[in-house]
């Protein structure tokens, strides 16, 4: 799967926020979603636009911001697993 081909970013479609491609459906919308419980199953059925790939591209785009995401320490008491 294409994480690309699914998810844009376009300034004229909610403010530029990463949306599921041809739709304004927002990848945070479908995060949000499933971390509030609903299943797979409830958001494909809320919204028939969606596909499976779709969800996955989602939870994909996520996990790659998170990935590439860098932390810092502010303070030297602190230490960073890893």
């Amino acid at each position: 799967m294409n994480t690309v081909s699914r998810i844009v970013l376009d300034p004229s479609i909610l403010a530029g926020k990463p949306v599921i491609r041809g739709t304004r459906i927002s990848v945070d919308l479908v995060l949000e979603l499933l971390a509030s419980g609903w299943q797979e199953a409830m958001i494909l059925k809320e919204y028939p636009g969606l596909e499976h790939e779709d969800i996955l591209a989602c939870i994909r785009y996520a996990q790659e911001i998170v990935r590439s995401e860098r932390v810092y320490s502010t303070s030297p008491q602190e230490k960073i697993a890893g």
